[in-house]
């Protein structure tokens, strides 16, 4: 098993980046959070897990090994593939998919396209306690985020095909108009967020 890889990044495009290792150029599959933490030219890291098929090899890649443990533990459910998996941590961080499965949260997994209320409730039925308990919510209100962090994200919309206009909107509507800002402090929560928002506007 391939459990991560190091290298110089080649190329990230909307949904997989290309890392050069050893004078290999790999493909790996990623969220757009993860996605949006590489750069071309610099070098970067990426926990992986290979997916094996008849007819193809494909290796998935996460920001730590926690979401890679979370991405091999979903797909245990039945009717989850490695690419809804993947969606699933699109949406959620690997805590909020715990939250949702412990709290029997529905709308929560709903929220991952590709899973409907029969999907939700087989998942909460079968993952049951495979995923652990998630940590404590955090009880402080969340560190406003930066404003160079604020582009960054607004950035990464864009390298992913938003166009400019609506990925600030999105990142504002998120930052400015969230009740509940925990989990909104780092840039990959604030770019779940967003890409959730785009993704209602477009639905």
């Amino acid at each position: 098993m391939i459990a991560s890889v190091h290298g110089t990044v080649l190329a990230v495009r909307l949904d997989a980046a290309v890392l050069e290792t050893g004078g290999v150029g790999l493909l790996v599959q990623a969220t757009p959070a993860t996605l949006a933490g590489l750069r071309v030219g610099q070098p970067g890291r990426l926990f992986t897990s290979l997916v094996v098929r008849e007819d193809s090899l494909t290796l998935f890649g996460f920001a730590d090994d926690d979401e890679r443990d979370v991405f091999e533990t979903v797909q245990t459910a039945s009717g989850v593939g490695p690419r809804l998996a993947l969606a699933m941590l699109a949406v959620h961080t690997p805590d909020g998919l715990r939250r949702a499965v412990a709290t029997e949260d529905l709308a929560a997994l709903m929220r991952v396209p590709g899973i409907g209320r029969k999907g939700a409730q087989r998942i909460v039925l079968e993952l049951g306690e495979r995923l652990g308990a998630p940590a404590p919510a955090a009880g402080a209100a969340a560190v406003p985020l930066a404003a160079d962090h604020r582009e960054q994200v607004v950035e990464a919309l864009v390298g992913l095909g938003w166009p400019l206009r609506a990925a600030q909107d999105a990142v504002a509507a998120v930052l400015d108009g969230t009740p509940d800002p925990v989990g909104l402090d780092e840039v990959p929560g604030v770019l779940r967020a967003a890409l959730r928002s785009l993704g209602s506007a477009r639905a």
